[in-house]
Order: structure tokens, then sequence, then C-alpha cells
């Protein structure tokens, strides 16, 4: 499929994005999607699309990687980093609650390493107080919460495709609006403003877009990707739960806390550990890489102005440490990571 694609002459968009498009909408059970050069493209087209202009206010989370509120700035808005739960990393709906301003205009929920967050609790104060919910999804494909798929209860959600995610376009991500009329205005929005199909000496451009658009090999890569992706998700989910399992009783260490509604994808195991430095050492000498992952966001100069105090997120940080899960964990390295993890 890929070689169809670099041998016949179209590589930008076209029939591979859309088939791409279609196939993991129905294979995920998602309403229609976009596909774009990356989560992050997909992730402000979702800003812009749930109406977040210059000034407004998007309540966030510093736990997360830094993409999810770069691009918060980058539409001109404020990010305003609610806390976390110390037992998830996730948001707390009660400081989202107590972050909602009169110039709030969107929630973003990070579903962190791929648990999700209280989704229930997030929906209900984003109606009560007319904001959007997008969901930042790029950690969790495949999770589901309250027997829904993940990226189906916000107003938006994206996803990502880069190279270390459940499934890799090489590079690439999603849209999920739930309002299709959105899509349409989406659509442009990935390719300058310009809408597909109308001649170019025709065509009008009414909102300047971007440069965001999913090629065909990305979409001939992901087509491909989507044959093999229930083994890959399902084996990050088989090691998840048989750390959770490995972890139960072990003083000093805690698996997360995860809500009845949720089912996580596991997209990297989340070990909260009294001294978790001394579990990164005991894993490097056995050549398991751990660590923090992320640095909280909020740390950062860019973020500077918007620092407030965060003591779930302290908490949860100074326990934090992430080990592998992934498909490439054998039933043997598993093993040998719970072994490790009992000896500290």
């Amino acid at each position: 499929m890929l070689e169809d694609v670099l041998y016949g002459g179209m590589l930008a968009e076209g029939e591979h994005v859309y088939e791409f498009e279609r196939r993991f909408a129905a294979h995920f059970g998602l309403p229609e999607i976009l596909g774009f050069s990356s989560g992050t493209a997909a992730l402000h087209v979702a800003l812009l699309s749930c109406g977040v202009e210059p000034g407004d206010e998007v309540v966030t989370t510093s736990m997360t990687a830094e993409p999810t509120n770069t691009t918060i700035l980058q539409t001109g808005a404020i990010p305003v980093f609610a806390d976390v739960e110390p037992d998830s990393g996730n948001l707390d709906p009660r400081s989202v609650e107590a972050c909602i301003g009169p110039r709030t205009r969107a929630i973003l929920v990070v579903h962190y390493a791929g648990y999700p967050a209280r989704l229930n609790a997030l929906r209900e104060i984003a109606d009560r107080h007319d904001v959007a919910l997008i969901e930042d999804c790029a950690h969790a494909l495949g999770a589901r919460y309250a027997g829904q798929a993940i990226g189906t209860i916000g107003d938006a959600a994206i996803f990502s495709f880069q190279a270390i995610k459940h499934m890799t376009t090489v590079d690439g991500g999603a849209l999920v609006l739930r309002d299709p009329s959105r899509i349409r205005d989406a659509r442009k929005l990935r390719w300058f403003g310009l809408e597909k199909g109308v001649p170019r000496t025709e065509v009008d451009i009414t909102r300047a877009g971007y440069k965001y658009n999913m090629t065909n090999v990305a979409g001939a890569i992901g087509l491909r990707q989507l044959d093999s992706i229930d083994a890959a998700i399902d084996r990050h989910k088989e090691n998840g739960r048989f750390f959770d399992t490995a972890v139960a009783g072990v003083p000093g260490l805690a698996c997360v806390g995860i809500e009845q509604a949720s089912e996580p994808s596991y997209w990297i195991y989340t070990l909260l550990a009294e001294d978790s430095d001394a579990v990164e050492r005991r894993l490097a000498e056995i050549g398991v890489a751990a660590s923090k992952l992320h640095r909280p966001n909020h740390l950062h100069s860019v973020f500077a102005p918007y620092r407030r105090p965060l003591p779930g997120l302290e908490e949860f940080y100074r326990r934090l440490v992430h080990i592998p899960c992934g498909w490439w964990v054998t039933d043997e390295d598993r093993a040998r990571i719970a072994d490790a993890l009992r000896q500290v």
C-alpha cells in the first residue's frame, strides 16, 4: 500500500487519508474524524472550533506534555492551571470548578498516561457553566469511560499518532467534533482556510487557516497500523493490569486510583512510589528505563505568569515513576520488572 502511494504520484492529502479517516472512526466507535499532520495541529483546530479566542481562558492541566498548553498560547488564550488528583495525575473536578470564571471558554482535559479522567464530573461542570469540554486523548487510544469510547464525551477530542504512541503514522493526529456542523470549517482550517474541491481561482478564504493536513503517506501507514492495533492495545492493557496486581500490597508502592467507570489503555504504566528515585535506580540496574517523563508545564518560564499553587500535582509528581508496559514488554520482561520492584 505504501509503495502504491510513493510511486502513484499523489503523496499529499487524498483518498488514503479519507479512507484512514473512515476506518479509524469506525474502528474506535467515533463520529466523523479529520486527519491532521500532528496531534498538536488537531488540538489547535479543536480550540478554534470550540470558539477559543485571544484573551479567553482555558482551564487545563500542568501535568501533561508541553504542546497541550503551548497550543493554548498559540491561540492567544490564557491557560488556567487546575490542580490534579494526587492518586492519578488527572484533573481534579473540584479544582476545575474553582478555576472557572467569566472569561473561561473551555476545559481541556488530558487522559494522562492512558487513564481516563473523571469525565462525568467534568462534562457536568462544562454544561453547567456553558463552556466547551475538549479531550486530549493523545495517551489514551482504546480507553473507554462509562462504556463509551474515549473521545466521544467532549465537545471536541484529539488523538496523536506520533512515533511513540499506541499506533503511529510516523507523525499525525485526528480531530473529533461532537457537532457535525463544525466539520466543514475545521476541514478548511487544516488547509490554509481553503475549501477542497473548489477551483483555486474561484475559492474564497473567509478565515485564515493552517498547513495541518495529513498526507497520503501517513494515511497509508495508518491504514496498515489499524490492521494490528487491537492486539497492540490489548497487550498494553494486559501488561498494565499485570502491574496493578503485582504492585498491590508492596510496601511503599501503589498503582493509580482508577474510577469504576474508567477503562485505561495504559500507554505507559504509572507507578506511585514513596521513593521514586530508588525505583528508577533499581530498574536501571536491570536495564529498564523508568522516569517521570514530563516536567509539570507551569515550571517552564513561558508559563511563569500563570503559576499558582498546585499541591495535588506536587504530591503526585513526588511519587510518580513511569515504567514501560507496551506491546513489546514480554511476560518475562514484566516478571523481571515486578521482581525488581518488590526488591526496592
